[in-house]
């Protein structure tokens, strides 16, 4: 037997100032709430600088969330993360849609994830998100590829997030999560540490125009995962070696303790809440 994925909810709203043919939101509110009770009796789920997130809420540009990426359960605490003044549209690997005869796909897309071809160009997924931005809502992304420490792929710092930035005109949020990493690791039991989603401090890609042309999407990923890991691992962003976590990428640290990264202020977006 094989189920819908619902392909057409991929371009369909979950929310943000578009109030047309929305995707319903009985499944996400379901799952939304059934997994934030699991996460705080087994994890202790706590989410610190919800006010920097929430801040777009209602706003007309959107915000791309990014983050490590260690295992599923990241996917659960974003999606939590922003819980409840909004959703998150995660960009999944194609290939989790098909999982389970369509099964998988069919769950992820009602709570609105859209899929993205690994290892290439996917410009439909790149304008898919762009156009979820411009409408005002949150868009998730582990630049990293795949999962660290898990599979045979090595994660790889892409620039994928800076060109979605791009092209939907939003700025980006560092999103760390700490303790995820400790819950299942290779060759040891499942454990229940205290899970934190913590934000970081929002910037936008122009701050970044100092950097050649060429390396201005690079420099600006590579900036936001470091941010995300100090979040993630509680340090200050100098204190994480981004050389041993992206070994094959440029390491911009004397770059940026040279240039200062300005903070986005979202006050400077408009509303749209007062919209019909």
């Amino acid at each position: 037997m094989a189920f819908n994925i619902h392909e057409e909810y991929w371009d369909r709203p979950l929310s943000g100032n578009n109030q047309d043919n929305r995707i319903p939101h009985g499944i996400a509110v379901f799952l939304s709430g059934l997994f934030s009770f699991l996460c705080k009796v087994l994890f202790r789920f706590r989410v610190e600088g919800k006010e920097i997130v929430d801040a777009f809420a209602g706003k007309t540009t959107g915000a791309i969330l990014v983050s490590p990426h260690y295992s599923y359960l990241d996917v659960i605490i974003m999606f939590l993360s922003v819980r409840p003044k909004g959703w998150v549209r995660l960009i999944a690997r194609d290939s989790l849609f098909r999982a389970g005869k369509g099964f998988l796909g069919m769950v992820i897309s009602s709570v609105g994830a859209f899929p993205i071809k690994r290892g290439s160009a996917d410009r439909t997924a790149l304008k898919r998100a762009s156009r979820m931005l411009k409408n005002g809502e949150w868009v998730g992304i582990f630049p990293e590829g795949t999962r660290r420490g898990k599979g045979s792929a090595a994660p790889e710092l892409h620039g994928g997030a800076a060109l979605i930035a791009r092209m939907g005109k939003a700025p980006l949020i560092p999103l760390g999560l700490e303790n995820v990493s400790k819950v299942k690791q290779k060759g040891q039991r499942v454990r229940f540490p205290r899970i934190t989603a913590r934000f970081g401090t929002p910037v936008e890609l122009s701050s970044f125009d100092f950097l050649p042309k060429d390396e201005r999407m690079d420099g600006c990923s590579w900036y936001v995962m470091r941010e995300a890991y100090a979040l993630t691992r509680g340090c200050k962003p100098e204190e994480i070696n981004m050389a041993e976590l992206f070994p094959d990428s440029k390491d911009y640290s004397q770059v940026f303790a040279e240039h200062p990264i300005p903070a986005f202020d979202p006050a400077t977006l408009p509303d749209y809440s007062d919209r019909e």
